[in-house]
């Protein structure tokens, strides 16, 4: 998907909002984590009103052109009463269309309290560390955010570039950051967040994702390259060979897609379980269809090795036995001649639970999750802060 394709024209924004039942009981807002309400933000674009659609969109997702991007079909897309009819309303695509071509700084503005007096750490300028800043700053906090990379945006910086662009990071954080308000500190790693709280901060509130990529636990696993790696500088990584990216969920989709994009002749992905479990949406699956990407499922790996400048990947088929998935036996079978061998099997982070006035939020708290699963994380944390230190 190239960046001209990635918003509605107008006469698609047109079709979309008219599709819109109206539903009464919003199953859209009720199915959103930050309670997002597209019938609102609809009805409102549907009169003319775009002004009042942004503000609709913004006042509980201060990520929603990022949002609308990439956010998966199971949530307000899956509670679409029109799907029922025959296919349901494209909300997300509305929703980053109407923020891209008529956000203006007064759409987007929100009422805010003054200066309270006090001091906030936010650690982790990804999406949860962003929304709990956004609404720690409504509520009239000053904050100090710290991010450990030369920009924001934590692991949304992993996804390609033609499926989002940092430019629509950074556009949502311009109408988020207030200068007097918000003091930004990029490449600062924070290894002591207590010691936060004897300098001057009421409170930290740590959202530092999941930075640390799981590991196969086989022999020769030093011959695979970690997702983390291979998608933050993926111009350092380019061949022609064939490539094996080892997992079936949205990264693994993001690496394969950057590997055909790197040039590389040939895809192939080796996924645990069946394709029907690959947790990706519809589009993410079409995607490697139309790539050429070959899925080879029901596949567990079993050894890497080296064979000179190529690398051999050791698999075995696995089955259901009832419900338990298990190797079969005598199945193991060597494939050579991969270049490039990628890890895609998720992500880790030591599970942490708060204190008085250090909240987690995000990844780091909960496990692995989407965008507006993470924002909402981060609202959340924001507000039981607040709650503890206003009593």
């Amino acid at each position: 998907m190239t960046s001209k394709t990635l918003y509605l024209t107008r006469a698609q924004l047109l079709a979309e909002l008219g599709r819109c039942l109206n539903c009464k009981t919003q199953p859209c807002m009720n199915a959103c984590p930050v309670n997002c309400n597209p019938r609102e933000f609809i009805n409102k674009a549907k009169d003319g009103d775009f002004s009042g659609a942004v503000e609709a969109i913004t006042r509980y997702n201060p990520m929603g052109q990022t949002c609308g991007l990439i956010c998966p079909d199971k949530f307000c897309m899956h509670a679409c009463t029109r799907s029922i009819i025959d296919f349901p309303i494209n909300i997300p695509r509305v929703q980053a269309t109407i923020l891209e071509k008529y956000r203006t700084c007064e759409s987007a503005a929100h009422s805010k309290h003054p200066f309270n007096g006090k001091k906030i750490a936010v650690i982790g300028a990804g999406p949860a560390g962003i929304a709990a800043t956004s609404e720690l700053v409504k509520l009239g906090y000053k904050i100090t955010l710290y991010e450990g990379f030369e920009k924001i945006g934590g692991a949304l910086n992993l996804i390609p570039e033609n499926r989002l662009p940092f430019s629509v990071i950074d556009k949502d954080w311009s109408f988020i950051n207030d200068p007097e308000m918000i003091e930004m500190h990029l490449n600062t790693i924070i290894n002591n967040p207590v010691s936060l709280l004897n300098e001057g901060y009421s409170g930290v509130i740590i959202a530092t994702g999941e930075p640390d990529s799981i590991d196969l636990g086989v022999e020769g696993e030093e011959y695979a390259l970690s997702y983390f790696d291979y998608l933050r500088h993926p111009e350092q990584y380019k061949t022609k060979g064939n490539v094996a990216v080892i997992g079936g969920g949205a990264v693994a989709v993001d690496c394969a897609l950057t590997a055909i994009n790197n040039g590389a002749d040939y895809v192939e992905m080796f996924i645990r379980r069946r394709i029907s479990d690959m947790r990706v949406t519809n589009e993410e699956r079409k995607s490697l269809l139309d790539a050429g990407i070959d899925l080879t499922s029901m596949t567990k790996i079993k050894k890497i090795g080296k064979d000179g400048e190529f690398i051999t990947l050791y698999t075995c088929k696995n089955h259901f036995n009832q419900e338990k998935l298990e190797e079969i036996p005598d199945t193991t079978i060597a494939r050579p001649g991969f270049s490039l061998i990628i890890r895609a099997i998720g992500s880790s982070a030591p599970r942490q639970n708060d204190s008085d006035v250090i909240i987690y939020a995000g990844d780091c708290k909960h496990g692995g999750s989407t965008i507006v699963e993470a924002l909402a994380s981060g609202r959340e944390a924001a507000a039981r802060l607040n709650s503890r230190l206003s009593g």
